[in-house]
């Protein structure tokens, strides 16, 4: 009975949040970690949830999960992640961020750099960025998105057409071992295919969540991209994709070693 009640309250956790870690629900329910990690495995096993590093998330098919949920998942991967970007764009560049809530981390990363020009169909990256009288902000019109305040449509695709950057970094709602990018909104997936052909180099930031994800609609794969910035090492035929693609795997995992996977 007591398993019953605590994976129906774990279910119920993770509902609202969108996420659930091994230590925050052991601390919750007064039980061990083992425990909660058989809980877990069972729900997976069950279908109910997908394991990630360090817990689990709701499982995901045709429709995202909630943005402020999405935000809180895994952010001091992200914002591990976001660091190792910044560090790669060098001050009088000019970039594409797209939307998402990593590339958002990207953003808060950028605050403190000089002479950037950076692109977006992302109000709250552009928000984050107007803090920063260094950086100049064009925001790529069309039509909101209320949900997680993107910008979608042919007017956005036609602002995007406009402009041949240095780097786009570009999020994603999903990753499959094929090396294939996903997402859930077409229109959304159409801006991010503009802003790859658009861009002198593609960075993708996503953490390895990604992979226990699924989404219906194809961005572009991991050889279109230069670089991909993720927090632990990805499955190995995926890295030997991206070896023989030539797509650099850069590691912002505390432990990684060289940051290079």
């Amino acid at each position: 009975m007591a398993q019953n009640f605590r994976q129906g309250e774990i279910l119920r956790l993770a509902r609202e949040q969108g996420n659930v870690v091994v230590e925050d629900l052991a601390a919750h329910f007064g039980v061990t970690l083992q425990t909660i990690r058989r809980d877990l495995t069972e729900l997976c096993d069950a279908g109910r949830l997908t394991r990630v590093y360090g817990g689990a998330v709701l499982p995901s098919g045709v429709a995202n999960i909630g943005y402020e949920h999405r935000r809180a998942l895994n952010a001091e991967a992200k914002a591990r992640i976001a660091a190792r970007v910044a560090a790669d764009i060098p001050d009088a560049a000019s970039l594409f961020l797209n939307i998402g809530t990593t590339t958002e981390a990207v953003a808060r990363a950028l605050l403190d750099r000089r002479q950037l020009m950076v692109v977006t169909n992302n109000l709250n990256v552009a928000n984050i960025l107007a803090a920063n009288e260094g950086v100049e902000v064009i925001i790529a019109g069309g039509v909101l998105r209320r949900a997680d305040a993107g910008l979608v449509g042919d007017m956005t695709l036609e602002t995007v057409r406009r402009f041949k950057v240095d780097f786009a970094v570009i999020g994603a709602s999903a990753l499959d071992e094929e090396g294939d990018l996903l997402d859930f909104d077409v229109r959304e997936v159409s801006v991010s295919q503009a802003i790859i052909r658009q861009a002198r180099q593609t960075f993708l930031a996503a953490d390895t969540s990604k992979f226990a994800r699924t989404a219906p609609v194809r961005i572009a794969s991991l050889a279109d991209i230069a670089a991909f910035y993720t927090d632990c090492p990805p499955p190995q035929n995926v890295i030997k994709r991206c070896r023989d693609w030539g797509t650099r795997i850069v590691l912002a995992h505390p432990d990684a070693e060289n940051g290079q996977a």
